[in-house]
């Protein structure tokens, strides 16, 4: 798609952009794992239920995980574990991303759980949290919904507002979902994965990643739902 660095946004002084190191970036703990943020730039962001991953499943990655990084010199203790790997060689990267990242993508595409955001008036309940504030709080280009998981990828005025609207999205839908099941309790994992999109053919592949979402975990039509967001170039 080749999208340009910057385009323009609904919301005021908001430019979307990809990520640029030579200006100001901000890291935000919450609940240990470090979340990234830079007004304007997309991030891509996934949340999944509470059982898209059994225990056993979860463990066995964050040994790899830990030890992979340990093996290039990163203690996967530190709250800034994701900045020294992005300043890695870009072939340890990749690896990583081999390796790791899209071991764990496989894993979420192997459905499990009890995956009922495949039922349609779920997918539309989740939808439709999404697009509510687009072009207000947040600009958001694209997402899928899957039977067991949402990817985003969206761009915030902050990095706390980043945060504090992952809240509210897991928050809202949460108790209609649960609502409309009669039961109580947890139903988002707590913790979501974001990651500042670097390039604008980084763009392109996560919005290319979540289009085929729905094709490499064979689903039918109506287990998912895809939206994607024509761009206008700032001119």
């Amino acid at each position: 798609m080749g999208q340009p660095r910057k385009s323009e946004s609904n919301i005021p002084n908001l430019a979307l952009q990809t990520f640029d190191p030579n200006e100001q970036y901000a890291a935000v703990v919450r609940h240990r794992l470090p979340h990234w943020s830079q007004p304007g730039t997309i991030t891509f962001i996934t949340w999944r239920t509470w059982d898209s991953m059994p225990a056993p499943v979860v463990e066995d990655w964050l040994v790899r995980r830990d030890a992979w990084l340990r093996h290039h010199g990163i203690n996967p203790l530190l709250s800034n574990w994701r900045s020294r790997l992005d300043s890695l060689p870009e072939a340890a990267r990749t690896e990583f991303k081999r390796l790791l990242s899209d071991r764990w993508n496989d894993h979420l595409d192997a459905l499990h759980g009890q995956c009922v955001l495949s039922r349609p008036e779920f997918t539309r309940m989740i939808a439709d949290s999404l697009i509510h504030f687009d072009g207000d709080r947040y600009v958001l280009t694209d997402y899928v919904v899957m039977p067991n998981h949402v990817h985003v990828l969206a761009a915030f005025s902050s990095e706390e507002g980043m945060l504090q609207q992952c809240e509210s999205w897991k928050h809202f839908t949460a108790r209609q979902i649960n609502q409309a099941l009669c039961r109580k309790g947890q139903f988002w994992q707590q913790d979501d994965f974001d990651h500042l999109v670097r390039s604008s053919d980084d763009f392109d592949r996560y919005r290319l990643y979540i289009g085929d979402n729905p094709i490499r975990a064979r689903l039918n039509a109506g287990q998912f739902l895809h939206y994607s967001k024509p761009l206008t170039p700032k001119s």
